[in-house]
């Protein structure tokens, strides 16, 4: 591991639901865990309140819109995230080195500003469900491990605070961008729960061991039967690696 974070953070919950009332109730049954995130659905649905509302539970949200745009239409949403008080965010690093860099440059600004925490800044390297010959089939390289690396490189170039990338990809990207770089892992699905629609998966234990800091989970454990079970096992595993 390399940053000592909180057992408990370290689990971010995805709530991949359609309304805020599916979304809270999640979030107040899931009461030892720490992070959520919201992605295009829920935020598509509900917006800014939504996010309100989950910090008043006393919860971070990690914002996961996988920017994409140019430079300034980026920084400003950027900005705008900022005010929202999110706790992470997501870039895609596609976008190119400027579009990053101004995020990350706004981003800081608008925090000094305001006087308060700047959002984790992620650069969101290769989904999940692409795997190589889908990548070359849109014209990037036919190779995941070599494309999560040019683009986690240029993330780090960029200024951001760490990467998103497959658990396949841990050891390669940290080896490629040093100790001090955030990873965070989506595809986690322990051991007793279905792959569903990732390809590029590993369980949590797994992606703790190779260096991950933060693990991205979702319906493994908000489509439990008991997701605070849920939760609490994938906890203890986790806290068995170190």
């Amino acid at each position: 591991m390399t940053h000592p974070l909180d057992f408990k953070k370290r689990i971010i919950i995805a709530l991949d639901v359609e309304t805020k009332e599916k979304g809270l109730a999640l979030v107040r049954e899931l009461a030892d865990a720490r992070v959520f995130k919201v992605g295009l659905e829920l935020f598509t649905a509900e917006g800014p309140p939504l996010l309100r509302e989950i910090q008043a539970l006393g919860k971070s949200v990690f914002l996961d819109l996988k920017l994409h745009d140019i430079p300034n239409t980026v920084a400003e949403a950027a900005r705008i995230s900022v005010r929202h008080g999110a706790f992470m965010m997501t870039i895609h690093t596609s976008g190119g080195q400027e579009m990053m860099a101004r995020a990350a440059e706004v981003a800081r600004a608008e925090a000094e500003k305001l006087g308060t925490l700047k959002p984790i800044l992620l650069g969101v390297t290769v989904l999940t469900s692409l795997k190589s010959e889908e990548l070359g089939a849109i014209g990037m390289i036919s190779d995941t491990a070599a494309q999560v690396l040019r683009l986690a490189a240029l993330a780090k170039k960029a200024g951001l605070d760490g990467v998103v990338c497959s658990a396949q990809e841990i050891e390669i990207v940290r080896k490629e961008v040093g100790p001090d770089f955030l990873i965070v892992t989506p595809g986690i699905r322990p051991a007793w729960a279905a792959a569903q629609d990732q390809k590029r998966i590993m369980t949590p234990a797994e992606a703790i061991r190779k260096g991950s800091d933060y693990l991205v989970v979702g319906r493994p454990i908000t489509q439990a039967a008991s997701p605070k079970e849920a939760f609490i096992r994938v906890l203890e595993e986790i806290k068995k690696i170190e």
